[in-house]
């Protein structure tokens, strides 16, 4: 059996915790930041977790993760 590749974009995207989840940055947090208050600014600072509906789409990228 050959070894897998892995996704580039998604490695960079996506890490796993200890107990095999998948986290994932927030969008909105890269530009127009003025006008954004800075409570929202810091809750999209955080590593949210991929949906439940959308994991088995980011293993199959990163089939060793």
């Amino acid at each position: 059996m050959p070894k897998l590749k892995t996704r580039k974009a998604a490695a960079k995207r996506f890490r796993t915790t200890g107990s095999g989840k998948f986290v994932r940055r927030h969008a909105m947090k890269n530009h127009l930041l003025e006008h954004k208050p800075t409570c929202r600014k810091n809750r999209l600072s955080k590593l949210a977790l991929v949906d439940e509906t959308d994991v088995h789409r980011v293993s199959a990228m990163m089939p060793y993760a």
